[in-house]
């Protein structure tokens, strides 16, 4: 399903431990890492396909979450040119987003990587709220952005301003990136930059 523009309908699911730190998980036969992301069918609303690609990605079921806030309207990002398949009958440029702050409320047990034939991810870890702005793929970088800065409210509702601050780089407009206010981290391994619309 891809809107008039080129945009392919998805969900986006940020997992909230109830300390603050969120699920970060790495693509399976890639190096890069992301937050939870697929694409909604023509029959689900957006809250169904949340509960249905949480599943398929992470193992948790309804019950092991509390669904904390989620983003108004869509968020979109372009796929970079080499990416795009431009033989497709219909190209798909991009995809637009509606992100759901999902607080995990099961055991750490009930996650599940292996679930499906084909997984999305090969491994994952807690990390702080805003870590994913300096490590996630850069094309994705803006609507990560424009996301927990929205959501971060809710999640500051559960585990309190000191487990979420301010962020400690300074929030750009979209297309840019975020700038640092802080002292540099130790770099992390090298971010893929292709995405695979068929996967998320």
């Amino acid at each position: 399903m891809i809107d008039p523009d080129g945009f392919r309908p998805n969900v986006g699911i940020v997992l909230m431990h109830p300390d603050g730190r969120v699920f970060w998980a790495r693509r399976v036969r890639r190096d890069g890492w992301q937050f939870p992301q697929g694409g909604m069918n023509t029959d689900e609303t957006p809250l169904e396909a949340m509960y249905r690609e949480l599943h398929e990605e992470t193992g948790l079921l309804p019950e092991h979450v509390a669904v904390l806030g989620a983003t108004p309207g869509w968020l979109r990002y372009r796929l970079p040119q080499r990416a795009i398949r431009r033989n497709d009958r219909i190209v798909c440029v991009g995809q637009k987003q509606v992100w759901f702050l999902l607080k995990f409320v099961g055991d750490e047990a009930h996650l599940r990587l292996d679930l499906t034939e084909t997984p999305e991810f090969d491994h994952w870890r807690w990390v702080d709220f805003w870590y994913p702005l300096e490590h996630v793929v850069i094309f994705k970088r803006g609507v990560y952005t424009s996301a927990l800065s929205h959501l971060a409210k809710y999640a500051r509702q559960v585990a309190g301003a000191q487990a979420i601050p301010q962020p400690a780089i300074e929030l750009r407009p979209r297309g840019r990136r975020p700038q640092r206010r802080g002292p540099r981290r130790a770099p992390e391994a090298a971010v893929c930059g292709r995405d695979d619309t068929s996967a998320g």
